[in-house]
């Protein structure tokens, strides 16, 4: 009875060692995943940082094409005695003033 019981338990016991090797074997190596994990959430990578740029470049210049058509149009009113046109204008171009040194100047193609 005890050899039917040892026979029994061996294959068994071979069978669940893997499973118990696989255990260990993923408990060990969680804590390294978890922190590789935290550092590809935690890093940008260059071209995220890139596409990133590029989004605030075109949000900027999308700012300035805007304030443009606006100071053109204040101008406008300025010229046919609208003060508070005039008001609105220099205000604009302030702005205008601030956000033309943030955009990358880049040459035209000859």
């Amino acid at each position: 009875m005890r050899r039917l019981a040892f026979l029994m338990i061996l294959p068994a016991s071979v069978l669940l060692s893997g499973c118990l090797a696989k255990t260990v074997v993923d408990v060990a190596t969680a804590p390294v995943k978890v922190v590789s994990r935290g550092v590809d959430l935690a890093t940008t990578s260059q071209s995220e940082a890139d596409e990133k740029r590029g989004r605030e470049i075109r949000r900027r210049e999308e700012r300035l094409a805007k304030l443009e058509r606006d100071y053109e149009k204040q101008l406008d009113e300025c010229e046919d005695g609208n003060r508070r046109a005039c008001d609105e204008a220099r205000d604009t171009y302030a702005e205008m003033q601030q956000i033309i040194p943030t955009i990358p100047y880049e040459p035209e193609d000859d």
